[in-house]
């Protein structure tokens, strides 16, 4: 059995201080958080005067990441993306959605045992995929997550005709939001942010970074590199640049490289191979880029429910830029600087 399913509980909310004055104030089992505006997204550091959308519970949506996927929906307009190793070289997305919506958002593939720990942090989110193992589906049915996936929900599902069968289902986050309980908390903040237009006062300055997802016959590399004009890193995926299904190229705010363990479950995809699951709880080596830098540190989960946090040298908080975050969950040797 895996270890994940024996660790999970009940996760706490998120919650706002009514004082305007700036301050740094600490989340729970989080990283210290300058938080004390009411009026930023949780998982962005971005204002968002919306009061209903900054207070709701977050939505996790799993997107199909192989190569007849793309381009995909949605991912411009998430507050997190996390990359994840699924089988063979091929990764697919955890896409964290909360202070903005999308239409349509995808395409939806199915669940793995890594998104345990993620959904865990996240306070009982809505979790979206498409397809399960009865092993994994023991693993859901006990999680703190709120299951909208396409099973349960498939009112709220539809195929797009233009797109493979297999790599065409699709929904809203709009949809899957009137599935959310009248009780749903909004997420804990997930990083540290530094002030909007704050420039970052540690690192040193990067051009971008190089990822290579290896398996026995595949392997998925991805490229960010830095843009100074509109601050942001582009990414690339297998040469070609990372675009969604409107065109518009990948850029996030801030691209977090964690080092984790990948473990054999034990399962197999359709084509023999083996699953893996990333080893999240624990700590590791981060490699943190943001505001035209990187940031050696340190990352560290202390239990399944907690968030994990990322440290500098020092041990201090890396406070990121304000804005969409990219996690991307590598082996340790699989990156370099570019």
């Amino acid at each position: 059995m895996l270890a994940l399913a024996l660790v999970l509980g009940a996760c706490g909310g998120g919650g706002g201080d009514d004082d305007p004055s700036p301050s740094t104030s600490s989340t729970a089992g989080g990283p210290p958080t300058s938080a004390a505006r009411t009026d930023l997204a949780p998982l962005t550091g971005l204002v968002q005067p919306d009061v209903a959308r900054r207070s709701r519970v977050a939505l996790v949506v799993k997107i199909d990441n192989a190569p007849k996927a793309r381009p995909q929906a949605g991912v411009n307009q998430a507050d997190i993306v996390v990359s994840e190793k699924v089988e063979d070289g091929v990764t697919r997305l955890f896409a964290v959605f909360q202070s903005t919506d999308a239409e349509p958002v995808g395409p939806i593939r199915s669940a793995r045992t890594t998104d345990i720990a993620l959904v865990a942090a996240l306070a009982h989110p809505l979790y979206s995929y498409s397809g399960v193992s009865p092993l994994v589906k023991r693993h859901i049915a006990a999680a703190p997550l709120v299951d909208v996936g396409f099973d349960t929900n498939s009112g709220d599902y539809r195929r797009e005709r233009s797109r493979p069968v297999v790599h065409s289902l699709m929904s809203t986050t709009a949809a899957l939001y009137r599935k959310a309980p009248p009780d749903a908390k909004p997420p804990p903040p997930w990083f540290t942010y530094r002030a909007e237009g704050a420039p970052t006062g540690v690192g040193a300055p990067a051009a971008g970074v190089h990822i290579e997802y290896t398996g026995k016959n595949i392997t998925t590399v991805v490229d960010y590199r830095w843009d100074a004009g509109s601050g942001t890193w582009k990414r690339a995926q297998d040469a070609t640049p990372f675009v969604d299904a409107a065109g518009t190229q990948v850029g996030p705010r801030n691209v977090v490289v964690q080092f984790v363990n990948y473990r054999d479950t034990g399962e197999v995809d359709r084509s023999r191979t083996a699953v893996p699951e990333a080893e999240l709880v624990g700590e590791g080596e981060a490699w943190v880029y943001t505001d035209g830098k990187v940031v050696e540190g340190r990352w560290r989960k202390a239990g399944a429910t907690e968030v994990t946090v990322f440290t500098d040298a020092k041990g201090a908080p890396i406070a990121l830029t304000p804005g969409q975050t990219w996690i991307e969950l590598a082996v340790k040797g699989s990156a370099r600087r570019l």
